[in-house]
């Protein structure tokens, strides 16, 4: 399969949680398939996780930038914040991956970060930006040879899914004016049924040790009804912001 898929995540496991049905999916099918991770540096603790993540995902070594986590100082000893780095240099360390991959697409969060947190959106706002100045000559030549991806590819959650998982949950629809996560189902422009790999995506999550009750994202997906919990961990959605003529899309092919 001629075809490269490259994501950009703010944490280590957020590769497993966003896309790992995606990755896993590709890479059986002979794709090449990598991820950069924002945040952590070599040599820590998450960063051997995030190794084994990776290896069940069959998404190659660990690309780390090194930056460190908003709210986790000892995350990159030494190390300025993801979020503090201004964007012509963070965009700038991601085109020099972008360049080595040659990814076809990439895959990041939508504009809220999934959830709203801080390293995700900017991950999200770094991955755009480098991901437009890649095909350019002009910029970063120091970078390597110039690479435009077709398009970047925005994992999300279509809103009737949210509101009809936090119905299951709360026994209640969410009241007027609650924030809610994901866009409306008409922005959705590739849906991946990965319920064939959803327990390789649930292995990398709990590869992840650190982080397992911890009442981080797998406590809370283990504490969901069966429905719910199936429902998140066998289907991927993303939107798409293409940078040539958009077609109609029903995968990240297209």
């Amino acid at each position: 399969m001629d075809f490269g898929l490259l994501c950009v995540h703010a944490h280590p496991d957020d590769e497993a949680i966003w896309t790992g049905g995606t990755l896993a999916r590709y890479a059986d099918a002979g794709a090449r398939t990598a991820v950069v991770t924002c945040t952590w540096a070599a040599g820590t603790g998450r960063a051997g996780e995030l190794e084994r993540s990776l290896e069940i995902l069959g998404a190659g070594a660990p690309r780390l930038l090194g930056y460190a986590d908003a709210g986790k100082p000892g995350s990159a000893p030494g190390a300025p914040r993801f979020v503090d780095v201004p964007l012509e240099e963070s965009a700038g360390r991601l085109v020099e991956h972008i360049r080595q991959v040659k990814p076809d697409v990439v895959l990041t969060y939508d504009g809220y970060g999934g959830y709203g947190h801080p390293d995700h959106v900017h991950a999200h706002r770094v991955t755009l930006a480098a991901a437009e100045a890649a095909g350019y000559d002009q910029l970063y030549p120091g970078a390597g040879d110039p690479w435009r991806p077709r398009a970047v590819y925005l994992a999300t959650f279509p809103r009737s899914v949210v509101v009809a998982g936090w119905e299951e949950v709360f026994g209640a629809p969410p009241e007027p004016g609650q924030t809610m996560l994901g866009v409306p189902d008409g922005e959705i422009a590739v849906h991946l049924d990965v319920a064939a790999w959803a327990e390789r995506k649930w292995a990398a999550m709990h590869a992840h040790k650190s982080e397992v009750g911890r009442g981080a994202s797998m406590t809370l997906l283990t504490s969901l009804p069966e429905r719910a919990r199936a429902q998140l961990l066998g289907n991927e959605w993303y939107r798409r912001v293409s940078f040539t003529a958009q077609p109609t899309a029903t995968s990240l092919e297209a």
